[in-house]
Parts: C-alpha cells; sequence; structure tokens
C-alpha cells in the first residue's frame, strides 16, 4: 500500500532533494509526496487529503511554524503523527515538539537513510492506530467478537479434516461480572435492560481488545475473555484494571438519584488450557472456545472476588509481582478444590 507524505518547508530546494532522494521508492509505489511552504498551506493540504499518513515539518517557517503546526494538526486529526525535520534540534525545541505531539525528532542537515527508517517507524505506529480504530468502530458482529484467531482456524486443514479438532495452548482466561446487574432486570423495562448492558459489555470489549485479547463469549450478565501469546497473564491483568478504571469513571459520572451505578468483580487465571471446537456437529452448534480447570478455576475466582476486586491465584502472583502491585486476601475453598487456595487481588 502507498504510504503518503506531506513534507512541510519552506526551503525552495526540498521539494526536488526529496523526489531525488526517494526517486525509486516513488517509482516502485512506495510513497507518494505532497509539499507545502509553511503551516496554513500544510492545512489546506490536509483537508483536500484527509488520507495523508504522516507530516515532515520543519520548524522555522513564515505565516505559520511547525510548533503551531503541532497543535492544529491534533485537533484536525490524531491519528496523522507528525516527524520534524529541523536544524533547530536545541533540547527545549525538541522537548517542545515532542510535548505537542511530534512523534520524532530529525535534525539537519538530514541524514536520508535515517530519515527514511524513521519514516517506516512512524507509518508502522499509524498503521497500528488505524487498524485499531477499524476493529473498535466496526460492528459486524463478526469482527467485532470473533477473534481473528477464529477465523484464522477455519482456514487450516484440521478445521477441514475435523470440526472437533483442538489443541493445548497457554492462555490467561478473564472473567468479568457486572454486580447486582440482575436487581436491575427485575425491575427495569427489558429495552433498558438490554441497552445498558450492551453499554457496560462495550467498555469491557474495548479494555480486552485493546490488551489484544479476545471475548469468548457473553454469559448472562458476566464476560468470559481469553489472552495469548506474549505476557498474556499481563495484557489479562492490564485489560481488567482497565475495566475496572472505565467501570469507577461511569460510576462516579452517575447522579445520585440513578438506582444503579456499575461495579464489577473480576477472577484471572493463566495456565494451559483446550482450544478447539466444542458442541454437536449434528446439530450444527459449535463453539471455538477454551475448556479446562484453568478456566473453571477463573470463574470461581470471580465468583469469589468482590465488587471491584481483581482476584488471582498465588501462582498467578508469582509470576506478576514484579510488575503489579498485589495484596494477599486469605485462603478460600474454591468449589471442587480439595484444599483451600490462597489468594491475592491486583491493586494496581
Amino acid at each position: 500500500m502507498k504510504s503518503k507524505i506531506l513534507v512541510v518547508d519552506d526551503e525552495q530546494d526540498l521539494e526536488l532533494l526529496i523526489k531525488q532522494k526517494f526517486r525509486r521508492q516513488i517509482r516502485e509505489g512506495l510513497y507518494e509526496f505532497y509539499f507545502a511552504q509553511n503551516g496554513l498551506e500544510a492545512l489546506s493540504q490536509l483537508q483536500r487529503f484527509p488520507d495523508i499518513d504522516i507530516v515532515l515539518s520543519d520548524i522555522n517557517m513564515p505565516e505559520m511554524d511547525g510548533l503551531t503546526l503541532l497543535v492544529k494538526l491534533a485537533d484536525l486529526n490524531p491519528v496523522i503523527k507528525a516527524v520534524m525535520v529541523s536544524a533547530y534540534g536545541d533540547m527545549d525545541n525538541i522537548r517542545t515538539a515532542m510535548n505537542r505531539g511530534a512523534f520524532d525528532f530529525v535534525c539537519k542537515p538530514v541524514n536520508f537513510e535515517d530519515l527514511e527508517l524513521t519514516m517506516q517507524k512512524t507509518l508502522r505506529h499509524v498503521q497500528q492506530i488505524r487498524e485499531t480504530l477499524k476493529a473498535v468502530k466496526e460492528n459486524n458482529i463478526l469482527r467485532m467478537y470473533v477473534d481473528e484467531s477464529v477465523l484464522k482456524f477455519m482456514t487450516r486443514s484440521e478445521f477441514e479434516e475435523s470440526l472437533t479438532a483442538n489443541e493445548l495452548i497457554k492462555a490467561s482466561i478473564l472473567f468479568v461480572d457486572i454486580c447486582g446487574f440482575t436487581a436491575i432486570a427485575e425491575r427495569e423495562k427489558p429495552d433498558t435492560v438490554v441497552q445498558l448492558i450492551n453499554n457496560y459489555f462495550d467498555v469491557i470489549v474495548k479494555e480486552v481488545i485493546s490488551q489484544q485479547g479476545y471475548v469468548d463469549k457473553f454469559m448472562g450478565d458476566a464476560v468470559m475473555a481469553v489472552f495469548q501469546g506474549d505476557y498474556h497473564l499481563d495484557r489479562a491483568i492490564e485489560a481488567a484494571l482497565g475495566v475496572r478504571a472505565s467501570m469507577k469513571e461511569i460510576h462516579d459520572s452517575l447522579g445520585a438519584d440513578v438506582n444503579y451505578k456499575p461495579q464489577v468483580s473480576i477472577g484471572i487465571n493463566s495456565g494451559e488450557v483446550v482450544s478447539g471446537n466444542i458442541g454437536s456437529a449434528t446439530l450444527r452448534r459449535l463453539d471455538y472456545t477454551v475448556i479446562g480447570d484453568v478456566v473453571n478455576t477463573a470463574q470461581r475466582l470471580q465468583s469469589a472476588a468482590q465488587a471491584g476486586q481483581i482476584l488471582i491465584t498465588e501462582a498467578s502472583y508469582q509470576l506478576v509481582k514484579e510488575s503489579f502491585s498485589c495484596e494477599e486476601v486469605g485462603s478460600y475453598q474454591l468449589k471442587n478444590k480439595s484444599a483451600p487456595v490462597v489468594l491475592y487481588q491486583v491493586i494496581a
């Protein structure tokens, strides 16, 4: 895909120099350059071409300088990132630029190999932002609620050979329950109940997606999510903290006359689980899900958690104690466990 780059500089010969230095990339369709002489022209170009990916801007220019452009750029399109390219590379200018939202800073005279590496890094960052925004905004059920791993699994030979194919994977399981919601369902109108719970689920889903997890299923007023890959337990905890913080913001924003203020109880467990299609091929009802003791324990941790608590086992605590602030809450007798289990709550 062609990357679109806006160069903002009042040097008359810069446009020719850019086209010469990047002539191969331009011929191959990797880059398409746009040019502006100052910040005002740059804003006009950005309005004409909203699909521009990044801005390379000088600082000292007539009519509108590059530092002012940074402020305007954030208001116009916060997805677009700017790299400052300037001879004014003193620490004050660099700090001012970064504080106003610059993604990086390249000093003149320009090393064009270094500039291209910086451009590529910035373009990757912009693409990641756009992909995340696209995932959040899409409303079709498949892409919103089914993880990419499900779609990938459907293209594998195992899926064609057997609908009940499965594998053993390492993962972290997150259960989030919206506390006290049953009472609301008993006294409010059905459409009010559905609207409320969908709003709360949307908050939870966004936090899960932001940490590269996926929602496995919705169960009444609870959500089960799965995290795989590097640092899956850390990311599950980060998602849980994000959910709790978001719910607290909603809770604190509601007036005293509101009948229900949302809180969540959360359980997280980590280890080996069986992943695959579970259900009945005859009935044509299958779920691509995870099962096992790790999953069951995560749900029981959530059941044991009080409103606002995030509970993990001692084994999980030992894995994350250097990254998160936790405190022991005592021994609990979880269902189907022969001995009491020492639990910890995640503070921050």
